[in-house]
C-alpha cells in the first residue's frame, strides 16, 4: 500500500527560507485557544473551525523512533486522539483534507519528487545494510500506507475528513475562506499566497499550550511593497508547482541585476524575491491597465502556463487584476463543488490539450489476456493490453527502480468473477445524492468542456465520487473517472532482486479490481450497485465471494470462513503474498502472525517501549 500524495514543505520556491531569515516579523507566535475565544466573541453562534492540511501533518503526528519498521498503529492512533482532544477541549472544530489526486499540470513536478524520493530510499537501505542499524530521524521517510490509515483513524475519532478532487491546498484555502474559518493548519507556503483565512504552522505547534506560528500575508506584502492580489503573480514568477523554476530564470536575474537594495543577510534566493517584488511594484504597477501583462513580461510560449498558474490561486468569487483580459488559447479551471459549502472550486485543465485528463483508449485494441486462472472455478482474470506489446501499460515507470508511477486501464476490460445473480436495484432510491461536476467559466476564458469518464453509469459514478470526497474509498473514483492512478514511493530496496516490488506482487489483484470498477457488469461479474449499495442478506456473501476472487482464493472460502472476522483479511493477504513471493520463509510467516496475535493485549505504553 502506498501514499500517493505525501508532500514535504512545498509551494513557492525560496519563500519558506526567505520568511524565516529575512522577514521574521511575518511570523507571529499566537495562542490558538485565545484566537478561538476572540472568534466566538466576534461571531456569536459560530464554532471556531480550523482546516487541517492532513498531508502536511503526517510527520508531526508520526513520532516513533523505530520508523523504519512501521506498524505502530496503536501508538499512532493514540497520538491522533490526543491531537483531536486538545482542540476539542478548546472548543475548536477540525476539518481534515487529504490530497485525492495529482493535477495533470503538476504531474511533471510530482514525478520529479517521486524520483528524488527513490534516491532517498536507496540511501536508507544502504545505511541499514552497511551499519546494521536503523537510520536516525534525519533520514526519516513516512511509512507506507500511513495517509490511508490516517483517514480511517480520524473518521473513527468522529472527525470530518475530505479527500480532494484536486490537490488539497486549493480546497483547503477555499473551505477556509468560504466558512470564515479560524485558520489553516499546515506547512505549505502556498497558503501565504492564497487570499484566505490565517495560516498556522503545524511544525511549530505546541499541543499542550496550542501555541504556534502564524504567518501573515499582509505583513509579507508590506515587506515586499505589494498588494495581496499581487502574490499569485509573484509566486508564478518565482516558480511553483505549476510554473517551473527555470521558466523565468533569466527574468529573475535581470531583476536582480537592476535591484539597488541588495541585502547581505537575505541570501541569493531572498534577494531574488526582493528584486522581483520590487520590479512588480515599481514597473508593473506603473503600467498596469495601460499595457497587457504579456507586453510587460517575457511570457513567450509560456503564456498559457503562466496564466494558468496565476488563475490557480484564485478562490471562488475572486479575480486578479493581472487577468483582466481573456487570454487566448487558455482553458479555464474546471469548477467542482465543495461537498460542504456548495461553492465552486476551480480545477485546472491542460491548456494545450484542452482536456481535463489524458484518457488512453484504443477502440481497435480491446484485447484480453488471461492473467491468472483459478483451478477450481476456471475463472479467468483479464488485463488491458497494448496491441503491440501485450503488456499492461504504465504511464511513468522509473527504469532505475521498482516504482510504478501510474497505471492506465481500459473501459472495455472484462473479467469474469464467481457470483450469484442478484436482484435489480433502483439506484436513484439507494444512492446518496452528491453535487455533480460543473464546467463553468470563472474568468470567461473558454466555453464549457465536457468531462470524459471511464464509466458510463453516471449514477454509480456519483456514488464513487461521494465516497471519494468523504474519504470512504481510496483511488476508486480516480480509476472510474479518468482511468488512471498515481502510485507513489514505498520503502523498498530496489537492489534486492530476491523480493519483487509490491507494485508487481499486487498487479493481478489490481487488474481484477479494475475489471469490477470498469466492466460492464454482465455475466458473472457482480455490479457495483449490488456490491456497494444492496442491503439484501445475500449481498454480504456476494461481497465475500468477490473479495476472494480478487485474491484468487475462491477455493479457500470454507477454510477462511472458519477464521474470525478481524483475522480473515490477514489470512487472505498472507496466503496471497506467500503464493506470489516464493523467497519468503516460514520464519517470515511466523513474524507476520506474531504481530497480529501477540500484541493485542498490550497497552500503548507497553508497545512504545518494545525493543525492535
Amino acid at each position: 500500500m502506498e501514499d500517493s500524495f505525501i508532500k514535504p514543505i512545498m509551494g513557492v520556491r525560496g519563500l519558506q527560507g526567505f520568511v524565516g531569515s529575512t522577514c521574521p516579523h511575518i511570523c507571529t507566535v499566537v495562542n490558538i485557544q485565545e484566537l478561538a475565544e476572540r472568534h466566538r466573541t466576534e461571531y456569536p453562534g459560530c464554532t471556531p473551525t480550523i482546516v487541517v492540511d492532513a498531508m502536511c501533518c503526517l510527520r508531526y503526528w508520526y513520532t516513533p523512533e523505530s520508523w523504519i519498521c512501521g506498524g505502530q498503529w496503536r501508538e499512532y492512533f493514540s497520538a491522533l486522539r490526543d491531537f483531536v482532544a486538545a482542540f476539542t477541549s478548546a472548543g475548536i472544530k477540525l476539518i481534515f483534507f487529504f490530497d485525492g489526486m495529482v493535477e495533470p499540470g503538476k504531474r511533471d513536478e510530482w514525478v520529479k519528487r517521486r524520483l528524488k524520493n527513490n534516491r532517498e530510499i536507496s540511501k536508507i537501505f544502504h545505511y541499514i545494510k552497511s551499519k546494521r542499524e536503523q537510520p536516525g530521524r534525519n533520514m526519516f521517510f513516512i511509512p507506507s500506507g500511513l495517509a490511508i490509515f490516517t483517514r480511517f483513524a480520524l473518521k473513527t475519532l468522529g472527525q470530518e475528513t475530505f479527500c480532494s478532487l484536486q490537490e488539497a491546498d486549493y480546497e483547503v484555502a477555499s473551505y477556509g475562506l468560504q466558512h470564515n474559518c479560524l485558520g489553516i493548519l499546515g506547512e505549505d507556503t502556498d497558503y501565504l499566497i492564497y487570499d484566505t483565512c490565517p495560516y498556522f504552522s503545524i511544525g511549530d505547534l505546541c499541543l499542550e499550550t496550542l501555541e504556534t506560528i502564524m504567518l501573515c500575508r499582509e505583513k509579507l506584502c508590506e515587506s515586499l511593497g505589494l498588494h495581496v492580489a499581487d502574490l499569485p503573480l509573484l509566486a508564478c514568477l518565482l516558480g511553483n508547482d505549476i510554473t517551473p523554476e527555470g521558466m523565468f530564470e533569466s527574468f529573475r536575474y535581470k531583476c536582480l541585476s537592476s535591484y539597488a537594495s541588495v541585502k547581505e543577510n537575505a541570501g541569493k534566493k531572498g534577494n531574488i524575491i526582493l528584486a522581483v517584488s520590487d520590479y512588480i511594484s515599481r514597473v508593473l504597477h506603473l503600467y498596469q491597465g495601460e499595457k497587457k501583462i504579456e507586453d510587460m513580461l517575457p511570457l513567450g510560449p509560456n503564456k498559457a502556463l503562466f496564466y494558468k498558474g496565476v488563475a490557480a490561486y484564485l478562490l471562488p468569487g475572486q479575480k486578479s487584476p493581472w487577468l483582466v483580459q481573456k487570454p487566448k488559447g487558455i482553458v479555464t479551471d474546471k469548477q467542482v463543488e465543495n461537498p460542504e459549502s456548495k461553492q465552486e472550486i476551480p480545477m485546472c485543465l491542460d491548456p494545450e490539450s484542452k482536456q481535463e485528463v489524458p484518457v488512453h483508449t484504443n477502440p481497435e485494441s480491446m484485447q484480453e489476456v488471461p492473467m491468472c486462472t483459478d483451478p477450481e472455478s476456471n475463472q479467468e482474470a483479464s488485463m488491458c493490453t497494448d496491441p503491440e506489446s501485450k503488456q499492461e501499460v504504465p504511464m511513468c515507470t522509473d527504469p532505475e527502480s521498482k516504482q510504478e508511477v501510474s497505471v492506465y486501464t481500459h473501459p472495455e476490460v472484462k473479467q469474469k468473477l464467481p457470483s450469484e445473480t442478484g436482484a435489480e436495484f433502483n439506484s436513484e432510491e439507494l444512492m446518496c445524492t452528491h453535487p455533480e461536476v460543473k464546467q463553468e467559466d470563472v474568468m470567461d476564458m473558454e466555453p464549457e468542456i465536457k468531462q470524459v469518464t471511464m464509466v458510463s453509469d453516471s449514477g454509480i459514478l456519483k456514488v464513487a465520487r461521494m465516497q471519494h470526497v468523504h474519504s470512504e474509498s481510496y483511488l476508486v473514483y480516480n480509476i472510474m473517472s479518468t482511468g488512471e492512478i498515481e502510485c507513489s514511493n514505498t520503502l523498498e530496496d530496489e537492489l534486492d532482486q530476491a523480493l519483487p516490488s509490491q507494485a508487481f506482487i499486487y498487479r493481478p489483484v489490481r487488474q481484477r479490481v479494475y475489471s469490477l470498477l470498469l466492466g460492464d457488469w454482465k455475466g458473472g461479474t457482480p455490479s457495483l450497485e449490488v456490491l456497494w449499495l444492496s442491503q439484501e442478506p445475500a449481498a454480504q456473501a456476494r461481497r465475500l465471494d468477490t473479495l476472494l476472487a480478487c485474491f484468487n482464493l475462491s477455493s479457500s472460502r470454507e477454510d477462511l470462513q472458519a477464521v474470525e472476522s478481524p483475522l480473515r483479511a490477514l489470512c487472505c493477504l498472507l496466503i496471497y503474498i506467500f503464493v506470489q513471493v516464493d523467497t519468503l520463509s516460514l520464519e517470515d510467516l511466523h513474524a507476520f502472525i506474531a504481530q497480529a496475535l501477540c500484541l493485542q493485549g498490550k497497552s500503548t505504553s507497553q508497545l512504545m517501549n518494545l525493543q525492535v
